[in-house]
């Protein structure tokens, strides 16, 4: 799975695939209007596409304030879950908001989500407080995590596009 995977900016035409991994990801997923909103008019907002053969298998996004990241959502299509892509798709995120000179990233888990939170933690992120009732589906707690990042990431660019 990991030869000719590529990353790349999201663009207006991958919005109907994103949709699609919302729905299989999230409970409440974001719509495409959110979407389109985030590319054409938060300038704070980069989001990119994992590729392989034209299909997108994920995406991810962030808003860079300052030196700082924010991811807002992450996702792998459920078929190729489990293949290491997400730790590839959140590498990915990392070494471009460094390249974007943001120094430090961080996002907000379900306290429930023990499987991404393994992930994050791996990558450097650590727990930093709780958002109670974050979610509104379920009014679950976000746990916040944050990761700074390594500067020489930024260096090792290569990936998505500004």
């Amino acid at each position: 799975m990991n030869d000719k995977i590529e990353f790349r900016s999201m663009t207006l035409a991958d919005i109907d695939a994103i949709v699609e991994i919302e729905r299989e990801a999230f409970t409440a997923p974001w719509t495409p209007e959110a979407f389109h909103n985030e590319l054409t008019q938060n300038l704070f907002a980069k989001y990119m596409v994992m590729a392989k053969d034209n299909e997108v298998l994920g995406y991810g996004g962030m808003w860079l304030i300052v030196d700082e990241a924010h991811v807002t959502n992450i996702a792998v299509r459920e078929a190729y879950r489990g293949k290491g892509l997400g730790e590839r798709l959140l590498r990915e995120l990392m070494r471009t908001a460094a390249w974007l000179g943001a120094a430090r990233m961080t996002l907000e888990v379900r306290v429930s989500n023990e499987r991404a939170q393994r992930l994050y933690r791996k990558l450097g992120f650590g727990p930093a407080g709780l958002r109670p009732g974050y979610y509104s589906d379920n009014n679950e707690d976000a746990l916040i995590m944050w990761a700074d990042l390594d500067p020489s990431l930024g260096r090792e660019r290569g990936g998505m596009s500004s």
